[in-house]
């Protein structure tokens, strides 16, 4: 693949978020990654090869804090991050946009896409993520780290020894309760496609067939994978991701 040079959106709030647009084909795919990813991964790699091949406009990027972006990662929130998607969809995409969002990036995109739905022509969700700090402080919250929030303003997660921890803020966790999406309709008639592993340990399958009923347009469908778990980074899962994405684009 050629180099993908890196560039720069400076925002007003002065962050400088870094992005990738690939110059092709309207409707372009525009890629949103997850919590603490960046625009180099797996998924996002394979959707720019994808238009390379099929000569399709395509844009990736990082959020605030994240990757080559500027910005610390703890001082970041849902509202600030959706801002920054909205940025890079009125700043750097051109015309309408498919939005393939991955784990939070399923969050930003229906965030986005009620913020700009004129632009938006599908929306393509990966272990979609929506709500995910309302169910971290429901789920994984214990009396012990509730404590230590109220003192410190972060705990660390995950509190074990075999993986590399990373704060969780109480901003983060309260800031969230702004933008929850999963408690009524959400008003949004563009097609969609969900895909979810059904052995994903950090996000539940329910929570995509729970946006699939909540999501007001009937043309949404949703995609289980047996074996699959959050990544969905396997060639099998790429190649589903591809095809839904495509298919939104060319419909």
């Amino acid at each position: 693949m050629p180099d993908s040079a890196t560039s720069f959106l400076r925002r007003e709030n002065g962050t400088s978020l870094a992005y990738f647009r690939l110059e092709g084909e309207s409707p372009g795919l525009m890629f949103l990654g997850g919590f603490r990813s960046d625009m180099s991964g797996t998924k996002a790699s394979a959707l720019e090869a994808h238009c390379r091949k099929v000569g399709r406009a395509y844009v990736r990027f990082d959020y605030g804090g994240h990757g080559e972006s500027s910005g610390k990662f703890e001082d970041g929130t849902i509202g600030e991050w959706a801002e920054d998607a909205l940025a890079i969809l009125d700043g750097v995409a051109q015309g309408p946009q498919v939005l393939v969002g991955s784990s939070m990036g399923g969050w930003m995109m229906l965030l986005a896409a009620l913020a700009r739905p004129e632009r938006v022509k599908g929306l393509v969700g990966v272990a979609s993520g929506p709500d995910f700090t309302a169910g971290f402080k429901e789920h994984r919250l214990t009396e012990e780290l509730k404590a230590e929030l109220d003192e410190r303003g972060y705990v660390m997660h995950p509190p074990n020894i075999w993986e590399e921890p990373y704060p969780i803020t109480r901003k983060l966790l309260d800031e969230g309760d702004s933008h929850l999406l999963l408690r009524g309709e959400i008003d949004l008639a563009c097609p969609v496609r969900l895909i979810h592993g059904m052995r994903d340990e950090t996000i539940s399958w329910e929570v995509s067939l729970k946006v699939l009923n909540l999501l007001k347009g009937d043309d949404v469908r949703l995609t289980l994978v047996k074996d699959g778990g959050h990544r969905l980074s396997r060639d099998q899962d790429i190649e589903l991701i591809i095809r839904a994405a495509e298919e939104l684009a060319a419909g």
